[in-house]
């Protein structure tokens, strides 16, 4: 099996139960403070990479914005869907969450000019009547 596919079955699997322990997260504290502990276990798989990677560290000023937004935005996003958790039924916040990436086939289209093929106009489609139906 290649790397890359075994990379995506774990981040598959990891992205599950990421989507799942927020709902259990709180029904005990408030989305706030779910949020604050998520960032805390974030720095230690920082830390641990940090450690594990020692100085080779690669910086460049375009490339630090674009991660600390990536960041910003991720745990923004993050804050939001605890919040959604916290009173919607977990099983339609995840699946409607989970529709993301037409937000990035969007930008990728319009700003970094990457062709969208009539499959993928379709399949964009489709998923916005699935987020019709999950949502109703």
């Amino acid at each position: 099996m290649k790397p890359w596919l075994v990379y995506a079955i774990i981040s598959l699997v990891l992205y599950g139960f990421w989507g799942f322990f927020p709902k259990l997260s709180v029904r005990e504290i408030d989305p706030l403070s779910a949020l604050l502990y998520e960032i805390v276990g974030a720095l230690f798989v920082g830390l641990m990479v940090l450690l594990g990677t020692g100085p080779k560290v690669q910086f460049t000023p375009p490339g630090f914005w674009f991660a600390f937004f990536t960041g910003v935005s991720g745990m923004v996003g993050t804050l939001f869907f605890f919040k959604a958790a916290k009173d919607g039924p977990i099983s339609v916040v995840v699946s409607l969450t989970a529709l993301y990436p037409l937000i990035t086939i969007i930008l990728a289209a319009f700003l970094l000019k990457e062709p969208l093929t009539l499959r993928q106009l379709l399949g964009m489609g489709l998923a916005l009547i699935a987020i019709f139906l999950m949502s109703s």
